[in-house]
């Protein structure tokens, strides 16, 4: 998946690099077992696509997508909304010194393909 970090930025390190990961494969499993219990989250197929860790693992940004990308601005507002219940449902998971906190952000990158190939498409 394309990184979405500005040139100027430094590249995340191995170490924030597996963090995030597992906290990605982690998420992935919460939501697919629907072990967050909360209205409005209700029917949402959320998929977790990449998660960046910060440098000193105590903050992460997660991108998620929903299946057909349907609504998914509403599905990160209401994932911000019950972010201190996802985070309490991934802490028993992860054997990290600290549990990030996250912040949920639409994952652009399938809208970005999809104007690329439209693009290669008209010439």
């Amino acid at each position: 998946m394309a990184s979405r970090m500005s040139h100027s930025a430094k590249a995340p390190s191995q170490r924030q690099l597996r963090a995030g990961e597992l906290i990605r494969h982690e998420l992935a499993q919460i939501f697919a077992r629907e072990e967050v219990h909360d209205d409005s989250l209700a029917g949402r197929n959320v998929t977790v696509t990449e998660v960046q860790a910060s440098p000193d693992l105590r903050n992460a940004t997660v991108y998620v997508t929903t299946l057909g990308g349907m609504d998914v601005d509403g599905a990160v507002k209401a994932l911000e909304a019950v972010s201190a219940k996802v985070r309490k449902a991934l802490a028993p998971k992860l054997s990290m010194k600290f549990i990030p906190e996250l912040k949920f952000r639409k994952d652009g990158s399938f809208d970005e393909a999809e104007r690329i190939n439209n693009l290669l498409r008209e010439h």
